[in-house]
């Protein structure tokens, strides 16, 4: 690990220290002056950029904070193809080096599949949060470190084996025209009935996670059905005698922006769902649970309705 201390940048009115980290992968690192010993490993989603914003709101409430940059960057695959889940564990073991003894990894969206797949696999992760989780490994998102994009492949890999996927049905169509942003929600939904014999051994069995589990989802998530996706891990959990706490809210899309955030951008791409208050409630709902659930074991479920 590689952290660059000689100029520390401080956050005066929140007592934070930040540190840019540059390997094994870019990133960032906050700490509260004060110390603490409650940390998180911070994940973007199909972005794989450096979430400071996010990470920073969290160390202001007094959690070590890591962001990191885990694809697309110096040695990284330039999508998510067969991003080793080492990646992550890396992240772990530097929080845990800096003093943190109870160890979260929150994601979103894609990052919220690392993040939960990271809890399966490493049992030092003693709590993970995912946000707009899926419930099954999906195969890549671009192109892995020898610049193809077909055949699909696995997002992710253990001890340089892929895990097994769910590929995409590239026959799907949007309804939307294709000048403007669409929802591609229903190529997951098509993907999962075409290649419904993957999904079984695709599944993530967040079952087998040491970890305590919060989960958050909006109802009208347009880019992959989060909260049905969020339902069954809750299931699976709840079926192997396992601590989990869903948040929900009907109206919610798939971008909740938690307090002093503010809204997310517009995209040209893709449309998210949801409307800026609802996602904006759904946020506000979370970030008690998400604070407590990332410094001890929570197990109760909330849902508010639009």
């Amino acid at each position: 690990m590689v952290i660059e201390d000689a100029d520390p940048t401080r956050v005066s009115e929140s007592e934070i220290v930040e540190h840019e980290v540059t390997a094994p992968w870019e990133g960032v690192l906050l700490e509260p002056a004060a110390g603490s010993d409650a940390g998180v490993l911070v994940l973007a989603g199909s972005s794989g950029r450096v979430d400071r914003g996010r990470a920073r709101l969290l160390a202001q409430q007094g959690l070590v904070a890591l962001a990191i940059r885990w694809f697309g960057g110096p040695g990284q695959a330039a999508g998510i193809c067969e991003i080793p889940l080492e990646t992550f564990v890396a992240g772990v073991a530097l929080l845990r080096s800096r003093g943190v003894e109870r160890v979260g990894v929150l994601g979103v969206s894609k990052g919220a599949e690392a993040a939960l797949l990271t809890a399966v696999h490493e049992p030092l992760v003693d709590v993970v949060v995912g946000v707009s989780p899926t419930a099954l490994v999906w195969c890549n998102v671009g192109p892995g470190v020898d610049g193809r994009r077909h055949p699909y492949r696995s997002s992710w890999t253990w001890r340089g084996r892929p895990l097994p996927f769910v590929p995409m049905d590239d026959a799907w169509r949007p309804a939307e025209r294709a000048d403007g942003p669409v929802a591609i929600g229903g190529w997951y939904d098509l993907s999962e009935r075409t290649f419904a014999t993957h999904v079984p051994a695709a599944a993530i069995p967040v079952e087998r996670a040491r970890a305590d589990v919060l989960i958050i989802a909006g109802g009208d998530d347009a880019m992959w059905p989060s909260l049905r996706y969020a339902e069954q891990l809750a299931a699976r959990r709840r079926a192997a005698g396992g601590s989990v706490r869903l948040i929900s809210h009907d109206d919610a899309g798939h971008r909740p922006r938690f307090p002093g955030e503010g809204p997310a951008e517009s995209s040209k791409t893709f449309r998210y769902g949801g409307t800026p208050h609802a996602d904006a409630s759904l946020g506000e709902t979370a970030w008690a649970p998400v604070i407590d659930a990332l410094r001890a074991p929570g197990t109760a479920s909330v849902s508010v309705s639009g």
